[in-house]
């Protein structure tokens, strides 16, 4: 991660996971704070959580690889 220069570390390598619900409480804790403050991983936020709702909306069909191209 790199630091902003009030030297809060950035949190974009945790948004994936954050964005599935998948950090302890502590942990997603700092990300909504650091979101709060930062636009610029908010924005990479908003980008992933709308990637995870679209695909949430794929079927199975959608999803299995096709036959080979020839």
């Amino acid at each position: 991660m790199t630091a902003d220069p009030g030297d809060d570390p950035h949190v974009r390598q945790s948004l994936g996971a954050y964005v599935l619900d998948a950090l302890d409480e502590d942990e997603a804790r700092a990300v909504s704070g650091h979101l709060q403050r930062c636009d610029g991983c908010a924005a990479v936020y908003v980008e992933l959580a709308e990637a995870s709702a679209l695909l949430a909306l794929l079927g199975e069909e959608e999803l299995s690889p096709g036959p080979p191209a020839p």
